[in-house]
């Protein structure tokens, strides 16, 4: 039987377009999602629209358009950012679809209903709409700020909502985080989610009025007054993406998620508020929460006052989706914050891609030209990986292994290249078992970069498959 193999990007907001930042996080999921269905297993990557927050209220509201337009729009655009980057969702789930998620949603609420965890009560507190969450004083910086929108003020909220009792969970939620049963990598993220639950949990607001909500939103299913709020309808995309409360057969093959890929904002409602709703709907819970960094850019946060948002396309329009892939997952730390800088991404671009891996298939192809050798198959072995390459990447490590693929499986093609001198060889048959070798060597780096690089070892694979090999103009001409 075929293992199944389910892995989520987090469901971006839909007040804006993409910027490099979703990239990041796309690129990474797909990775992972590429290297399962390498190994054979069959692979679910899912991904959405985080569509029924405040903050796209508020944002189709100053656009002056209307709300489902607004969401439809900018929706569209996060799934044409993972074309462009040949990042293969199969299943990007809107909040606003009425047929799948609303009755999920409400499935989910009234499974937590049935077992008394949902209560209506009357609440004023201070309300972050970028977070879309209510705070406390004591979790709010100096400035009596959000440590996630430093410089907007929160909203004092007063009014009547639905509670969920998260404060239920406390003790079983500190259990299954400390023993592994949800693993949470990496393991300083695992540490701050423990550390937050040293501290008495609060019950949290799951709903707000129709008039607050402007009548956007998953219905409440007994109460038309109110509607299903972040972050109870955004994290169950999830699972109604993949067929809960309406496609049960569908659900029962792919849940639960082996891995949510999620930014470090966002761990709390993960890692505490989702595996609670879970256990309270007597649900199962994800295997694996992967929590990356931030995106910086030349230094400095990313900010729409500053003006230093980077927009993927124009990247991916100027050099390619590979090379933007290989900087994200080659130059970003894969467990800290990390920069972007074009200057930085030339550098990168010029000494692996172009002076490097490109330079290489260029020699290679001259020289299994001019030979005029008909060349072999490549046979490839089981595993592919050595164990350091696949422990890299069951870690999340792209950093890691991507560096480790050019010291141990580039470099040595280049060495044995220099070292061998086939432009010398006169004998025909000692050629060919040189050229063959370095050719099998080169197939195989292309076969391992099918997860990081997949046109490129696309590219490779088709030009060095034999039994002629022709060489090619550059796969990465050097930029200036």
């Amino acid at each position: 039987m075929t293992q199944k193999f389910y892995i989520t990007t987090a469901i971006p907001y839909v007040n804006a377009p993409p910027h490099i930042g979703h990239a990041l996080e796309f690129v990474e999921t797909d990775c992972v999602a590429r290297y399962h269905r390498l190994l054979g297993e069959e692979v679910c990557l899912l991904s959405g629209g985080d569509e029924n927050a405040l903050k796209n209220v508020q944002a189709a509201q100053n656009s002056g358009i209307p709300i489902q337009q607004f969401v439809d729009t900018n929706s569209h655009l996060f799934a044409d950012l993972a074309k462009a980057l040949n990042v293969e969702f199969n299943v990007f789930q809107k909040g606003s679809d009425h047929v799948h998620h609303f009755p999920s949603s409400q499935k989910l609420w009234k499974l937590c209903e049935k077992n008394n965890d949902i209560y209506k009560k009357s609440y004023e507190g201070l309300y972050c709409v970028g977070c879309e969450i209510f705070y406390t004083p004591e979790e709010l910086n100096d400035n009596g700020e959000c440590f996630e929108h430093p410089g907007k003020k929160l909203e004092i909220v007063s009014e009547e909502n639905y509670f969920f009792r998260l404060s239920q969970y406390q003790k079983q939620l500190i259990d299954l985080i400390t023993t592994d049963a949800i693993r949470i990598i990496p393991e300083f993220r695992k540490k701050e989610v423990l550390s937050f639950l040293k501290q008495p949990l609060q019950d949290i607001s799951i709903s707000r009025t129709n008039e607050r909500a402007k009548n956007w939103g998953v219905p409440v299913p007994s109460d038309p007054t109110q509607r299903i709020y972040v972050w109870f309808d955004a994290l169950n995309i999830y699972q109604s993406g993949i067929g809960f409360g309406w496609d049960e057969k569908t659900y029962s093959k792919w849940w639960p998620a082996d891995v949510h890929v999620i930014g470090k904002g966002i761990i709390r409602f993960h890692a505490v508020y989702w595996p609670a709703f879970l256990l309270s709907a007597g649900l199962q819970l994800p295997k694996t929460i992967f929590v990356h960094g931030y995106l910086t850019v030349n230094g400095q946060k990313m900010s729409k006052s500053i003006g230093n948002v980077i927009d993927p396309f124009e990247l991916v329009k100027k050099y390619g989706a590979d090379p933007l892939r290989y900087y994200l997952l080659r130059e970003i730390p894969s467990y800290d914050d990390g920069d972007f800088s074009e200057r930085r991404f030339k550098e990168l671009y010029n000494a692996d891609l172009a002076n490097g891996l490109g330079n290489t298939i260029s020699r290679l192809a001259k020289l299994a030209e001019t030979s005029k050798v008909v060349f072999d198959e490549t046979k490839y072995p089981k595993e592919i990986y050595r164990s350091e390459q696949k422990n890299a990447i069951e870690d999340f490590r792209f950093d890691l292994i991507l560096n480790n693929i050019l010291l141990l499986d580039l470099k040595p093609i280049e060495k044995h290249i220099d070292q061998k001198a086939p432009w010398l060889i006169k004998d025909k048959n000692e050629l060919k078992k040189i050229l063959q070798r370095e050719i099998d060597d080169l197939r195989m780096l292309a076969y391992k970069l099918q997860p990081f690089l997949p046109e490129t070892s696309k590219k490779i694979l088709s030009q060095f498959k034999g039994p002629t090999i022709q060489s090619q103009p550059p796969l990465f001409p050097r930029i200036q």
